[in-house]
């Protein structure tokens, strides 16, 4: 059995784009997945597949939700296996799990524009960018950071962020999945 991290985009924010938990639970097991869990309103599910998830599935998700609720967010699958990389791979401390965040990419970047990017950070930020992954350790907020703002036109890749908090939540749900 495979365990597999679904990020949901764009969903329960701002009074818009409303999909109830449980809404999403009973979608996904509708598709077929098992041991279905969600953490915090923003778009968060570990689940069980018997067999491998793709990009594919992550639409077949996204279409799913627009036919029952209207509207079709952006939905970023990752392995159990690429959470636990990802946090191996990270390089900032996790004291302040506000100011960590992880930007996990849909797919490799190929020609990422980091001059730009160190153009716009803060001299109290930081940042990594690996295969999949963007780090950003902003100890000032995510908010008020203009590099956190252009990431994702300067990697020119779809992406969705988490911070340290819901990672390390989300790492330990699916050890227990």
């Amino acid at each position: 059995m495979n365990i597999y991290i679904a990020l949901f985009r764009g969903i329960n924010v701002g009074g818009k784009n409303i999909l109830p938990m449980k809404d999403l639970v009973a979608i996904l097991q509708e598709l077929g997945y098992e041991s279905v869990q969600t953490y915090i309103q923003s778009g968060n599910a570990v689940f069980r597949s018997q067999k491998a998830v793709d990009a594919e599935d992550a639409a077949e998700i996204g279409r799913k939700i627009f036919k029952r609720m209207g509207f079709e967010p952006k939905v970023l699958l990752l392995s159990n296996k690429q959470l636990q990389e990802a946090i191996r791979s990270n390089p900032f401390p996790t004291s302040n799990g506000k100011a960590l965040h992880f930007f996990f990419l849909e797919r490799p970047y190929s020609k990422p524009n980091i001059e730009y990017l160190e153009s716009l950070k803060l001299d109290s930020e930081n940042f990594k960018l690996s295969k999949m992954t963007f780090y950003l350790y902003a100890p000032e907020g995510v908010g008020r950071s203009k590099l956190a703002a252009a990431i994702e036109k300067a990697l020119g890749v779809p992406l969705t962020a988490r911070n340290w908090n819901t990672v390390s939540k989300l790492a330990s749900m699916s050890e227990q999945a």
